[in-house]
């Protein structure tokens, strides 16, 4: 139960691309590896999931608790021979002045060695204080070594190599060149989801090659090796119950353009009752037979003139929605609900059954944690497993797109404490059995939400 931390001195250093390219080299030795990701994050997810070839899941200590966390951590990680956990952002940074819930905290409370990932570019002699910095700034936090990474070439990294060994004993384990055709293509949510890219395969081997010429795999896996078996933490909370009934047929949305799950999240659903049916707003013509619809986030506005061009599956959700299928809807889910989408000049139609468009927009519109605090019309019940928890949850909301003139006459699940939500103050459109949100859930020890949509799905069924 081997474990490594991927961290760097602040945001786009490279932490991503070495992460899988460390992952693809260390599978393609027939290690079994295990990626996690700091944060709410689904891209850098999708990412390593495909270069591991095992999900890859968020720990997150917004949504979760310490010790839910640590739970999380070494159940994934026993089946394992290595655990590849990529931090988020900086090492040190964090909103609260302490710390509290930065990539070091997370690290320590897993007991994990932190490799720093140092963007070179541009740099000399100056890396010197910047490590020993980092390194007695926490002393408490295992920095095992250093990856250079972007240097300009074999003399610049030599020198500064030579630099760090005499003024330091932090051991330098790779060194990675600036190399272009090494860089995932960006838009506005970060970096492209590996669903959308066709060449996205080819890639990661090719960054792969690169790690293991440029980087002490072996010396990694020894300080890997070094690292304390995972804590032991008892469950927080009741695991979901594992349905004994029938199976609801539940389609999940998935292609280019939706793709944003959590994969603890799909497999609380199973254990609460719901066969998982894909289906694709982009290709298929229509729905597959279904009791219930859960359409996530992703890109639709990358794909906005290929879902218009679907007429029949627009008509067949419209249909659906409009008969009392339970839906529940996020965030792209969302705007495939509405009647269009806007961006760069150009209007698209969409499903229709929310009545307004959405409208692109060159920065964030909420982006962050959000707490949502549930309103008495809230539409899924609570049942004797899930009547103690809270009706104030931890989500997370990451969009472009605004709502272009909300409808007076919807109703709402949420009240938006923290966030932006639909309108600043509200969250989650009631529309028949239907749920739409720009928030995002995570079935966690505070929010069992997966069992309760099973529960509305099969009261559903019932009626």
């Amino acid at each position: 139960m081997s474990h490594l931390y991927i961290s760097a001195t602040q945001k786009s250093s490279g932490k991503t691309t070495l992460s899988l390219g460390l992952a693809r080299a260390w599978r393609n030795r027939g290690f079994r590896v295990q990626p996690f990701k700091k944060g709410p994050d689904y891209i850098d997810p999708l990412w390593l999931t495909q270069a591991a070839s095992r999900s890859c899941f968020n720990l997150d200590f917004h949504t979760m608790a310490d010790a839910e966390i640590t739970e999380a951590f070494g159940r994934e990680l026993a089946s394992s021979d290595i655990g590849l956990i990529e931090g988020n952002v900086g090492l040190f940074d964090s909103l609260d002045p302490a710390g509290r819930h930065s990539n070091a905290e997370l690290a320590k409370l897993l007991h994990s060695p932190v490799v720093l990932v140092i963007n070179c570019h541009g740099m000399g002699r100056g890396i010197v204080p910047l490590l020993l910095g980092f390194r007695a700034f926490d002393p408490a936090l295992n920095l095992a070594g250093v990856i250079l990474n972007k240097t300009g070439g074999a003399r610049h990294a030599g020198n500064l190599i030579a630099a760090l060994e005499y003024h330091s004993d932090i051991p330098v384990l790779g060194v990675l060149h600036r190399d272009d055709e090494l860089e995932i293509t960006e838009r506005h949510l970060g970096l492209m989801p590996s669903t959308e890219l066709d060449a996205s395969e080819e890639w990661i081997e090719r960054i792969a090659v690169r790690v293991a010429e440029q980087v002490d795999l072996d010396r990694l896996v020894s300080i890997a090796e070094q690292a304390p078996r995972p804590p032991v933490a008892h469950a927080i909370h009741a695991p979901a119950r594992h349905w004994s009934g029938p199976l609801v047929r539940l389609g999940i949305a998935r292609d280019a353009a939706f793709g944003f799950y959590y994969p603890d999240d799909l497999r609380a659903l199973e254990q609460a009752g719901a066969e998982l049916v894909e289906f694709s707003p982009l290709s298929d013509h229509e729905l597959p037979e279904l009791d219930a619809l859960f359409i996530g986030g992703g890109f639709p506005e990358c794909r906005m003139a290929e879902l218009e061009a679907n007429r029949s599956m627009r008509e067949h959700v419209r249909e659906v929605v409009a008969q009392g299928l339970p839906v529940y809807a996020e965030c792209g889910g969302l705007m495939y609900l509405c009647e269009g989408i806007r961006w760069h000049g150009e209007r698209r139609e969409m499903v229709g059954v929310l009545h307004a468009d959405v409208q692109m927009h060159p920065r964030p519109q909420g982006r962050g944690y959000v707490r949502l605090r549930e309103r008495d019309e809230f539409p899924w019940p609570r049942s004797a497993a899930t009547v103690a928890y809270s009706r104030e949850i931890q989500a997370h909301e990451f969009h472009h797109s605004a709502i272009v003139s909300p409808d007076p006459a919807w109703h709402f699940g949420y009240d938006v404490v923290r966030g932006v939500g639909i309108d600043g103050a509200h969250d989650g459109i009631i529309q028949g059995n239907l749920l739409a949100c720009y928030s995002h859930l995570r079935h966690v020890g505070g929010s069992p939400w997966t069992d309760r949509f099973v529960e509305q799905i099969r009261r559903g069924l019932e009626t």
